[in-house]
């Protein structure tokens, strides 16, 4: 009895879910409008989704309509559901007479300027004669008074969406990017340029290429959101539940089964959803309760599940928006960032399952007794159906068909597993529809022979599936969350535009990134003299001034993380480390990779790491505590850019070639690395361990991280009194029970 109050106890409902997920996830707090204002809004929202999900597969517009439609939508969306200031009563229904539907008249005012802003462009790009507004291409450095006009309105509004939905912090540093390209003259030193005249700057935010309508815009709007949508559709229709009972049975068995689950189902989780809070909240409902009735403090819980979730964003085959984003910047196919990212995704999860397995031994917990666990017939029995949309979405896209072809296949096979079933002959509509549309597409060479028959097998097996429909209003709903879920990822990607444009418009980034390798060189010549010792030198001032140069980057994608979402500082990093890293001789994708992965570490870096509290708030544990355990599990993460900036090899992708025998030798170095960091982090590896030979440990750990022979040799002889020890601990603990 007592058991069974606990687990209620410990349990949380879908609605305490759905709070915690508001309260830390950027854009799922949103204002309470009347029933007839939120009807509008769902058509809005439906509209919205039906259109990407179309344009998708039969076919986009040109990109400055395309990108019109898509901020017009976050303009009318955004100023409708996200409050001026977010106070505690900001989110409560309120009408009145200085209201519509519960909205205030000053955002409906500022979402139809907004939205006139946004469409402007595409109305007036062949010219408006009676206006007297001329041909786009003669406008271009000079705009005219109508194009200042909107140009302003949507800088400003642009940054305001960007603060409701994520906060002050994004707006106020591309303010600062802002000021520095408008007054140049009075930066000091390196960083002093003549300035950008005022209608240049608008011109250059404003119309496309760079800026605003750039090419962050272009990704979200064209791939990002079909996949938010995708992951939204596949997890409601049972492909989240398929890989949380697939994690329980195959780790759940196991030493601390339910932590291992946790970091397997979110591993899982990740390849359909970007956000890092979202799958905390959604395998983390079920793995922290775990976890804690097993004896896992609350903190710890909390922390497996951030730690794993986090690695969400950078687990292939569907990685966050920065993935999408990083492809366009070194124009490759994302198939090969997708590829680039499989072994440091590995070695993120080798880490956490490391200190997840080492405390579960320190604390001697046991794994999930079988009648606990899911059964592997039943679970396949009743969802196989629902793989089928990822299988068909992946091999659309490494097939070489664009990644928005691939996400209309894996939607569309998504809506036919949840909504088409052969024992209701009139829900056949659906995979008739799809089934048209492939044989479409392959009379007009758009899919050659085998993908079409791939696709029309997948469509007729996903009507097999024997678990209960989904209905149409069910489904509407699916859709209407996934535009929800994508609103703060536009509103991030039109602002963070202003920041290319103006790295563009004043060589920031390369004035940025001279003065840090600049630094990094002076600081490696005044420490040269500690490893050398006459003409002998561990390592050269090269050496140094790279690592130091690494160092610098990773702590500002550390500090600028706090409260920056990982899309954005992203595109802001790398246009510093870019520069900086080619100089040092390091490949383009190693560095846009070391970038994203630091950014991606800042989302469970205390003190402002989302995805630890909102596990916290599950788990109910201190949330910093929370952070601190989520940041030394996630040490896999910390350490792995290291490793694949000084071995390429590891990416599989790189420039500089791929030697299978190079990779496993690097690759088993980096793995030793992590297990000495984990070992050191738990204080316990065979047997329970010492302050001294923790450090030892650790220091053993950051030197095998150094793929060289030598690194390797020097780590052994570091961790070898540790080992040794641990040996002998062990041996005399078996022989005395």
């Amino acid at each position: 009895m007592g058991n069974a109050a606990e687990h209620q106890d410990q349990e949380l409902s879908a609605e305490e879910l759905a709070e915690i997920e508001k309260k830390y996830d950027e854009g799922a707090a949103t204002r309470s409008v009347s029933p007839g204002f939120a009807r509008f809004l769902r058509y809005v929202a439906l509209t919205y989704a039906v259109y990407h999900y179309l344009t998708a597969g039969f076919g986009l517009p040109p990109d400055y309509w395309h990108m019109g439609w898509h901020l017009a939508g976050l303009f009318i969306l955004t100023y409708s559901l996200f409050p001026l200031v977010k106070t505690k009563t900001a989110f409560d229904l309120k009408t009145g007479a200085l209201r519509l539907g519960g909205v205030p008249y000053l955002d409906v005012i500022l979402m139809v300027l907004g939205t006139a802003s946004a469409l402007y462009l595409g109305f007036a790009w062949h010219g408006v004669p009676f206006l007297g507004i001329e041909e786009q291409t003669f406008r271009m450095g000079n705009p005219n008074g109508y194009d200042l006009l909107f140009g302003c309105i949507l800088i400003v509004l642009v940054l305001d969406i960007a603060r409701r939905t994520l906060g002050w912090i994004l707006p106020l540093i591309i303010c600062v990017f802002m000021s520095y390209a408008l007054f140049g003259p009075f930066f000091p030193g390196i960083l002093q340029h003549p300035g950008v005249k005022f209608n240049t700057f608008v011109s250059s935010m404003y119309f496309p290429q760079e800026g605003i309508f750039g090419v962050t815009l272009w990704v979200v709007s064209t791939i990002v959101f079909h996949f938010v949508l995708f992951g939204v559709i596949a997890q409601r229709t049972g492909l989240g539940q398929l890989f949380i009972d697939n994690a329980s049975i195959l780790a759940g068995r196991y030493t601390g089964g339910p932590a291992k689950v946790s970091v397997v189902s979110s591993a899982f989780f990740g390849t359909i959803s970007g956000s890092s809070v979202a799958n905390t909240v959604s395998t983390g409902a079920l793995t922290i309760p775990n976890m804690k009735r097993l004896g896992y403090p609350g903190h710890f819980a909390g922390g497996v599940e951030a730690a794993a979730s986090a690695g969400g964003q950078i687990t292939p085959p569907i990685m966050g928006a920065a993935a999408f984003i990083m492809a366009e910047f070194l124009e490759v196919p994302y198939t090969t960032i997708v590829i680039a990212a499989i072994f440091p995704a590995l070695l993120h999860y080798v880490g956490v399952f490391t200190v997840v397995h080492l405390m579960a031994r320190r604390l001697n917990l046991q794994g999930l007794s079988k009648e606990m666990l899911p059964k592997f017939g039943k679970v396949w029995r009743d969802g196989w159906a629902n793989i089928v949309p990822l299988v068909g979405l992946l091999v659309v896209l490494f097939s070489g068909y664009t990644p928005y072809m691939s996400a209309f296949v894996g939607i569309s096979l998504s809506i036919i597993a949840g909504m088409s079933r052969m024992r209701t002959p009139v829900t056949l509509i659906y995979a008739a529809a799809f089934i048209a549309f492939v044989i479409w597409k392959y009379m007009g060479d758009g899919f050659d022979l085998q993908m079409s028959i791939i696709l029309i097998v997948g469509a007729i097996v996903a009507t097999l599936n024997p678990q209960q429909r989904v209905s149409v209003r069910e489904m509407a709903d699916t859709f209407e969350t996934g535009v929800k879920y994508a609103l703060a990822v536009g509103a991030a990607s039109a602002a963070v535009g202003i920041v290319i444009g103006v790295i563009n418009t004043t060589g920031v980034g390369f004035r940025i990134g001279f003065m840090v390798t600049q630094a990094a060189s002076n600081l490696g010549n005044d420490l040269h003299w500690l490893f050398a010792f006459g003409t002998w030198e561990l390592f050269s001032v090269e050496d140094l001034t790279l690592f130091i140069s690494l160092v610098f980057i990773a702590l500002a994608c550390i500090l600028m993380g706090a409260g920056v979402p990982t899309t954005a500082l992203y595109i802001m990093l790398v246009s510093v480390a870019q520069p900086a890293l080619a100089q040092l001789g390091i490949p383009p994708i190693a560095s846009h990779m070391f970038v994203l992965y630091y950014g991606v570490v800042a989302e469970i870096t205390p003190p402002v790491c989302t995805s630890a509290y909102a596990a916290a708030a599950i788990a109910g544990s201190n949330p910093f505590r929370t952070g601190i355990s989520a940041f030394t599990l996630g040490l896999g993460k910390v350490v792995a850019p290291m490793a694949f900036v000084y071995a390429p090899v590891l990416l599989f992708v790189s420039s500089t070639g791929f030697d299978f025998w190079e990779f496993s030798y690097t690759a088993t170095s980096c793995i030793a690395g992590v297990i000495c960091l984990s070992a050191a982090v738990v204080g316990y590896w065979l047997t329970p361990m010492g302050a001294v030979l923790r450090v030892l440990m650790a220091m053993a750990g950051l030197v095998f991280i150094a793929p060289s022979l030598q690194a390797d040799l020097a780590a052994l002889i570091i961790a070898s009194p540790a080992v040794i020890s641990q040996v002998i601990a062990r041996r005399r603990h078996l022989a005395t029970t």
